[in-house]
């Protein structure tokens, strides 16, 4: 199947000034077992402002800039931003302090079945997805064909998807969720799909719907995935940006420092 562009966007941009992103726990101001253990478990990243408010500080301070061209890897342990940062930049979050600015659509790749119904067909749940990714309805019914043609799942599109088993709906959701050409790509981990007969199937599609993404923003645990999509790297920790560079220097670094 063809993955075609939606909007053609000749320079993306997507850019990040001084942000700062915390979460509200809880209100008390005297200590606690509950404040310490909360304490502990966030990295120390706990604040407490003048109403004794206790706050998650998730991002402090967070600046950086891509264009087109841009394949950025995030690095860090779990808890160190990346998740919270890719959602800011997908407009999930907003930043206490800080502004977000980007030119070209969003497509954030964080719940590939985000929309389905499964009270409805397969076909009708390919129209819904498609309007929620923002295609016109004229576009999905262009891309209807292709998009059952990928799925090979046949006469299951005219029946309800909660008749469908969990790979079924993986080859549903996939086929649906990369069917355009993305303009500012954001994805948390990597997406693999499907059962083995699927798999090779869905890692070549993957792969061209990230190659023509004008903008890759990637968090991912793998290095060799992070070395093999991206030239860029953001390493991130406690919520702060520790180091933006090239993949090879960024990687080396961390890894160096985690050793």
């Amino acid at each position: 199947m063809t993955i075609s562009a939606i909007h053609s966007v000749e320079h993306s941009e997507l850019s990040l000034d001084n942000v700062s992103v915390s979460f509200p726990i809880y209100h008390g101001g005297s200590r606690s077992l509950k404040k310490s253990l909360l304490f502990r478990g966030s990295g120390g990243q706990l604040a407490s402002d003048a109403s004794h408010r206790i706050t998650v500080e998730a991002l402090r301070n967070v600046s950086m800039e891509f264009r087109t061209g841009d394949r950025v890897a995030l690095i860090g342990n779990n808890g160190a931003g990346k998740t919270t940062l890719l959602r800011v930049m997908a407009g999930i979050y907003e930043p206490v302090t800080g502004v977000v600015k980007s030119r070209g659509r969003i497509s954030p790749m964080f719940d590939i079945s985000l929309g389905i119904d499964g009270d409805i067909s397969g076909y009708d749940n390919i129209r819904l997805r498609g309007l929620i990714l923002g295609l016109p309805a004229r576009e999905i019914e262009e891309r209807m064909a292709d998009i059952a043609e990928f799925t090979e799942l046949g006469d299951y599109l005219d029946i309800p998807v909660r008749t469908y088993s969990s790979g079924m709906m993986t080859r549903l959701t996939f086929a649906v969720a990369t069917c355009f050409s993305p303009e500012i790509l954001l994805m948390d981990e990597w997406i693999l799909a499907g059962d083995a007969g699927f798999l090779a199937k869905a890692q070549h599609r993957v792969e061209a719907f990230v190659e023509q993404a004008g903008i890759l923003v990637l968090a991912s645990h793998s290095t060799e995935i992070c070395r093999r999509w991206c030239n860029k790297a953001v390493w991130m920790e406690r919520g702060e940006v520790k180091m933006i560079a090239d993949i090879s220097a960024v990687l080396d670094s961390y890894n160096s420092a985690v050793a």
